[in-house]
């Protein structure tokens, strides 16, 4: 399985004080140092955190692949495709969230996903959807033309009954698996820390996770090489 860091709260600590440090570019080296796989950013319509500037030099410093989050926008697109990251993950956007709150609706939102993937396949960059862990939005997302699939796992964290725990990590094998019998590359994030990671890296479809806020968190304390080194160690433990 393999682990891509989110460094978007990185930028949010400097934009608490509209300085210029800690920078999010340095942090992503950091990373990779430590054995991350990749670097996930996600540049929102208000600039909260992650900045044009951010985008830009990430992609000429990234050193393993750069996977942009982003509204299925023409600002974003058009963004995505003067950048060329590795990667791009549509993402639903609301102005007053704190961070992503669900996964996109694919049914409801055709409209603008599907023009969306066809302009960055177009320009050759690699699109994954942020889904809901269901078999069905799947299908659409192929339907679609996605490359691959982000599995939105913040449902799962914030339970704490037993069963219920079983029951969505069950919807979520369920729909990484369809995805895998159709050909497509299975993500998962959102909520994801030391302790529920386990259940997740158990779950053989899985091919990749995005995890931020709990590393970050924890490299307050630890500093961020350990804390991407502690996560690696749980991971690889189960998925030798």
């Amino acid at each position: 399985m393999r682990l891509c860091i989110n460094i978007d709260h990185i930028a949010t600590l400097r934009q608490a004080r509209m300085e210029s440090e800690p920078d999010p570019v340095l942090a992503a080296g950091i990373c990779e140092l430590a054995g991350a796989d990749g670097i996930v950013c996600h540049l929102r319509e208000d600039r909260r955190h992650i900045t044009d500037r951010d985008v830009n030099i990430l992609k000429q410093t990234v050193k393993t692949k750069l996977d942009l989050e982003m509204a299925a926008t023409d600002e974003m697109v058009k963004i995505a495709i003067e950048t060329m990251p590795y990667m791009a993950t549509l993402v639903p956007e609301k102005r007053q969230e704190l961070t992503t709150e669900g996964g996109l609706d694919l049914s409801a939102t055709e409209f603008k996903v599907s023009p969306a993937i066809d302009s960055l396949k177009e320009a050759g960059i690699k699109t994954s959807v942020f889904i809901e862990p269901s078999p069905e939005m799947v299908d659409l997302a192929l339907e679609m033309g996605a490359d691959m699939i982000e599995i939105h796992t913040g449902k799962y964290a914030r339970l704490t009954a037993p069963e219920d725990i079983v029951t969505e990590l069950e919807k979520i094998r369920q729909t990484a698996l369809t995805a895998k019998e159709l050909g497509m590359g299975v993500n998962a994030g959102h909520g994801l820390n030391y302790q529920n990671i386990t259940a997740i890296a158990n779950i053989a479809e899985i091919d990749e996770v995005s995890i931020g806020h709990s590393i970050i968190a924890r490299a307050a304390f630890t500093g961020l090489e350990n804390a991407v080194r502690e996560m690696l160690t749980i991971i690889r433990r189960i998925r030798q």
